[in-house]
């Protein structure tokens, strides 16, 4: 079965903070989108939070034929998918409500439209369950402010297609996204984890009187953070391994990952998991010099710096605060 990739016609249902977002990069890549949500004054609010995104996607660069104009709201679900091209449902993260809505969007939807949801923990094998041509169901997730921050999770069921994984992946990165492919259904997917277990880390600090809030942000803000933005955190620690790379870094630090100083355990040290990370890290080093490397980690820094201090000043605000 074919999926349909080249889009014009984006379909929302649910139209929050998350899928007005979506709703304001679709507008903004010059799709025509069509709207649902229940709620009282739904439409009032979500035209409002695509006005206040606008100025930013305006200096971002819009495509021909961008326009807010485009948006149409619908009441019904039927009314909303019927003609889309592409669909993604951003509704509250309640699975049984999750299932009764995509009974309904993929039995009115065309059979060869993609369907995306935007949920963050949910697993598409349990909300597609009575889906009509279930293979053609993704999670598509975003990440808050949907219509700037490039990064979107995919996954998919155990009756998703191949295909509609890759057809999905090209349809968001005609949108400007950066698709990651998840290849195993687990609970909270790839980033969320790691923002999980950083949170989980951060309570504790607070609730032992360890620091403030605004202390343990400070401590990302200006420290990791900047790196991560630009590097992650396997290539940061490569480089910290120095010429000798992730092998000698695995070896001098990973001994403290059984100290104490979390709350969560650690894994085991295994040789097989000491050889997949260096192995990982090697791909991402690339044909590139540690040396070459940290030139392009120290640029990136002064480019984020700069960034940060110019449009802080910008706001009446100091680079420091």
């Amino acid at each position: 079965m074919s999926f349909i990739t080249e889009i014009q016609t984006f379909a929302a249902l649910g139209c929050g903070v998350i899928g007005s977002g979506w709703v304001s990069r679709a507008l903004a890549n010059g799709l025509d989108v069509v709207a649902w949500d229940p709620a009282p004054g739904a439409e009032a609010a979500l035209r409002k939070r695509v006005a206040n995104a606008w100025s930013a996607l305006e200096k971002q660069g819009l495509a021909p034929g961008a326009s807010q104009q485009r948006l149409r709201f619908v009441a019904t679900i039927e009314e909303c998918v019927e003609n889309a091209d592409f669909i993604q449902e951003s509704a509250p993260e309640r699975l049984e409500l999750k299932l009764q809505l995509h009974s309904t969007i993929s039995a009115a939807a065309k059979p060869e439209a993609l369907i995306g949801s935007s949920t963050s923990g949910l697993l598409p094998s349990e909300f597609y369950q009575r889906a009509t041509h279930p293979q053609r169901c993704v999670v598509g997730h975003p990440f808050n402010p949907v219509y700037l921050l490039p990064l979107v999770e995919v996954v998919g069921g155990e009756h998703t297609a191949p295909a509609a994984i890759e057809a999905a992946i090209k349809v968001y990165e005609a949108l400007g996204m950066r698709a990651l492919h998840v290849r195993k259904e687990v609970p909270g997917f790839i980033a969320d984890r790691l923002l999980e277990a950083l949170w989980r880390e951060a309570l504790h600090l607070v609730n032992d009187g360890v620091a403030t809030t605004g202390e343990i942000d400070d401590a990302i803000r200006f420290g990791a953070g900047l790196r991560w933005s630009f590097m992650g955190t396997f290539l940061t620690y490569t480089l910290a391994g120095g010429d000798a790379g992730m092998r000698h870094f695995m070896a001098q630090f990973g001994p403290a990952l059984q100290l104490p100083w979390t709350y969560l355990p650690a894994p085991a040290l295994t040789d097989r998991l000491i050889d997949d990370v260096v192995e990982g890290t090697r791909e991402q080093l690339g044909s590139h010099s540690i040396a070459a490397l940290e030139r392009y980690r120290d640029d990136c820094l002064l480019a984020v710096m700069d960034a940060v201090k110019a449009t802080k000043a910008q706001h009446g605000m100091s680079f420091n605060e």
